[in-house]
């Protein structure tokens, strides 16, 4: 039989060819349909439940999303979610044309869509591991970081522009059509399916809780999922204030703001790429763990750059960018090459919706913090505090081991539990 790994790049790249359409049809229309909520409704209670109906579908639903994708035929999942979107967007786009779309109309079609969303991560993500042999793992996410920096450079001017000659339910179109062109390269692409063994029987909620089980089972994943919970609360904190840190610091307008979004996202094109070329160090848990005090490092910089110095501050924040996808990257990489193939959707969509947990309470509390110990010292703050964590995992040997876990060792521990 022929190993599914083998000649890889061809089916893979396919497949991310065509998800890559998908997903630059859906940013072109978060862009816009924020864009229309902002000069329809000029509120900001409006645009915050929009946000949350984009968001918190996939953090609450994400270890059942992800449960469902183990059971099932990946690839069906995955053209049921492209489906799924087409079917929402070309309702709403049809709303628009008919001039009968409501606020409340664009909510829901949001909703949808995060839910569809959450199944197309969590099944492709579990098809990766499937397509593309272990040791090209760090590499391929590198691209998938630039890809993903490369679209947030590009869909804003872009659905800037289309605004400007198309109506929404033009734009609408656009995603409708690159869903249904992601769906025909699924249809025509064999994804393996894993080996479920003696779990083939098994009840979703057996399958649910084996997933929880399997998670807590490996104290090196604990550990660092706890670590990446800390961080990304305190980043999630400062992350809102960026704007003010450009105005009320460096006495910036809207230009520089723009300049430092930018520079941002390049940074991760180019990180991204860098991690795709190179593929990080042998041990991708030290890559990581080296990127998080580089990362921190160079946000606690961020809060001692003086005020006339706003260029300087740019170029940290562009290296800050390029730090991140090889942060993700090598975390994603060393994950799905040591979690059993038939666990990767619920342990992935579990640490997700952990890691994500935490970000509604940073956000409210970064505003009173700010207002309280300034924008700076938060910034130095969530630097320091990166840069410990990154330090501290060098020290704890679960931790640094964790790519020594073999996938057989994995799966005793869990049924062991």
């Amino acid at each position: 039989m022929e190993n599914p790994k083998q000649n890889w790049t061809v089916r893979f790249f396919t497949l991310w060819t065509g998800q890559a359409l998908s997903l630059l049809g859906s940013q072109l229309v978060q862009f816009s349909i924020i864009w229309y909520l902002t000069q329809k409704t000029n509120s900001a209670t409006t645009l915050a439940i929009a946000s949350m109906m984009g968001l918190l579908p996939q953090v609450l639903l994400s270890p059942f999303i992800g449960t469902w994708v183990d059971r099932g035929n990946r690839r069906l999942i995955l053209i049921f979610s492209d489906g799924t979107v087409a079917a929402a967007t070309l309702t709403l786009a049809l709303l628009f044309a008919t001039g009968q779309v409501q606020v409340w109309h664009i909510y829901f079609a949001l909703f949808v869509r995060a839910i569809a969303g959450g199944f197309h991560q969590s099944a492709f993500g579990a098809s990766t591991v499937m397509l593309v042999p272990k040791e090209q793992l760090a590499r391929v996410h590198g691209f998938n970081q630039a890809l993903n920096g490369g679209l947030n450079i590009i869909s804003a001017p872009l659905g800037a522009y289309l605004l400007s000659v198309l109506p929404m339910q033009g734009i609408l179109g656009i995603d409708v059509t690159t869903a249904l062109l992601a769906i025909s390269i699924v249809f025509f692409t064999p994804i393996p399916q894993p080996e479920r063994g003696a779990n083939a029987a098994s009840t979703f909620w057996q399958d649910f809780r084996e997933g929880f089980r399997y998670i807590m089972a490996w104290r090196g994943l604990v550990i660092l999922l706890g670590l990446v919970m800390v961080i990304n609360f305190f980043f999630s904190a400062i992350e809102p204030l960026t704007p003010l840190l450009i105005t009320n610091h460096f006495k910036g307008d809207a230009s520089d703001l723009g300049w430092w979004l930018s520079l941002f996202s390049l940074g991760i094109v180019l990180g991204g790429l860098l991690l795709g070329v190179w593929g990080g160090f042998k041990r991708k848990v030290i890559t990581a763990q080296s990127g998080l005090i580089v990362m921190g490092l160079l946000a606690a910089v961020l809060g001692f750059v003086p005020a006339e110095y706003l260029w300087a501050a740019m170029i940290v924040n562009l290296f800050f960018g390029m730090v991140q996808p090889i942060i993700n990257g090598s975390y994603g990489a060393t994950l799905q090459a040591v979690v059993a193939p038939d666990m990767q959707g619920r342990v992935f969509s579990f640490i997700f919706s952990a890691a994500m947990l935490v970000s509604p309470i940073a956000l409210m509390i970064s505003g009173p913090a700010a207002d309280r110990f300034g924008i700076r010292i938060m910034f130095t703050i969530a630097g320091v505090t990166c840069m410990v964590m990154g330090a501290a995992g060098f020290f704890i040997p679960d931790v640094m081991n964790i790519e020594n876990r073999s996938k057989e060792t994995s799966a005793s521990a869990a049924e062991a539990s």
